[in-house]
């Protein structure tokens, strides 16, 4: 279905389109008939009962076909798939807390990346755990 709405409806539509400029263009204006009052010869290409019937019927099935081609390609083009502004906004970023080793064996303080424009807070490193003999448990930290 796809296939058909990009490609085979415009180029239907394109045809059609050029079809009935050349329709439009062939048939006679109104002032046509004053040449064949004064002597001008009517030229007998559609036969003797004239283009006017032919014409005017070809006309209109071409017009009632770029009409309809016109009408499937707006419906077409308009039915896009639609999204909610929500869906389309990034996801707020989590801040990062820095490793537990980076600043414990150095005795600074690190500080915490801001977040929504307030400002940083220190975070102060994690005391170093207490080395305990081999055969002994560890002390258990609050």
């Amino acid at each position: 279905m796809d296939i058909l709405l990009h490609y085979v409806v415009p180029a239907i539509h394109v045809v059609l389109c050029l079809f009935l400029i050349t329709v439009v263009l062939l048939q006679t204006g109104k002032g046509a008939d004053m040449g064949a009052v004064f002597g001008g010869g009517s030229q007998t290409l559609f036969g003797s009962g004239g283009a006017g019937n032919f014409l005017t019927r070809l006309t209109t099935g071409m017009a009632i076909g770029f009409m309809l081609t016109a009408l499937i390609l707006t419906y077409s083009s308009t039915r896009t798939q639609t999204s909610d502004l929500i869906e389309r906004l990034p996801l707020a970023p989590t801040p990062v807390a820095p490793p537990a080793g980076s600043a414990a064996g150095q005795g600074a303080t690190a500080e915490s990346p801001p977040v929504d424009g307030q400002p940083a807070v220190p975070v102060e490193p994690a005391p170093p755990a207490a080395e305990a003999p081999a055969g002994e448990p560890a002390p258990a930290t609050p």
